[in-house]
């Protein structure tokens, strides 16, 4: 855990030492041992943002400090702290402070301030995360699939729509109907971290042909960590993901091993407080 906290630490230092640079997001992750696409998802996890949000707000922050502090052009610290225009700038400002950065210098008038943020030890331990570990030969998925970037966060507003889109079009029906157990998937796999983008599935094991608008995928032999989730959709499933993160991973011996992501779906009504699902992670041992 401390090992956890102080690589989490590090990666924070970074961003934060370049806020008037441009970050490098492979940097970041290579400072917390992680690759991109989960640190920050991680992150997301953690502290229910993006990394992108988090760094706009904290330049935002000493943008207006300096605002304050100093004589400086409006127009050199918009520069400084990565916008291109000061009409960028002031849209961002505003939005965040509620007046525009001349307005900021004006004597008494309130900002906002987003403080650095730390990472903590927190005893818990009282709730047991239940698991199991799971070893699996490859196996073939037949479903729906779309390219998304984790760049930015895009992949948190891209993936609700299309499940939404998948239940109107009657995607996930039939996809069920394939299965004797009604079991649907939600996968994250191929990752291409030097494009920052990952394959989504909304899919079933299955080697059947694949049929029209339907793609065949296989997801390479791993092992997973399995937890079970009880509960309404999607709520339930975060709460699992956020203790993943903030619990189990670094309490344990196991490491995010890079592979596929999935999400276990059984049918029933998935809004239910005794709706069942499970998430698994891939990992290997420290």
């Amino acid at each position: 855990m401390v090992e956890w906290l102080e690589r989490m630490s590090e990666a924070v230092a970074y961003m934060e030492a370049n806020l008037t640079h441009e970050v490098d997001m492979a940097e970041v992750a290579r400072r917390a041992y992680s690759s991109s696409f989960h640190f920050q998802r991680m992150f997301h996890m953690l502290t229910d943002m993006t990394v992108a949000e988090y760094i706009r707000k904290r330049r935002l922050t000493m943008a207006a400090q300096e605002l304050v502090m100093t004589s400086a052009r409006v127009l050199d610290i918009s520069l400084k702290y990565g916008y291109d225009s000061p009409e960028s700038f002031a849209r961002a400002f505003r939005k965040v402070h509620g007046l525009s950065p001349s307005e900021a210098r004006n004597f008494g008038v309130e900002l906002k301030a987003f403080p650095r943020i730390s990472f903590h030890l927190s005893l818990k331990g009282d709730k047991d995360m239940d698991y199991r570990i799971v070893n699996r030969e490859m196996f073939t998925v037949v479903g729906k699939m779309i390219r998304v970037s984790y760049k930015d966060g895009e992949n948190l507003r891209r993936i609700p729509e299309f499940w939404q889109t998948c239940y109107a079009d009657g995607t996930v029906d039939r996809l069920r109907a394939m299965r004797a157990d009604g079991v649907v998937l939600g996968i994250c796999m191929n990752t291409d971290h030097e494009k920052e983008e990952f394959t989504y599935a909304i899919a079933v094991e299955s080697d059947d042909v694949v049929s029209d608008g339907l793609t065949k995928d296989t997801i390479p032999a791993s092992t997973w960590a399995a937890f079970p989730s009880t509960g309404g959709l999607p709520e339930a499933l975060q709460g699992v993901w956020s203790r993943i993160f903030e619990e189990w991973l670094p309490a344990t011996s196991y490491q995010h091993s890079g592979g596929a992501e999935l999400e276990v779906l059984p049918p029933g009504d998935d809004c239910a407080a005794d709706y069942r699902s499970e998430v698994w992670i891939p990992v290997v041992k420290k």
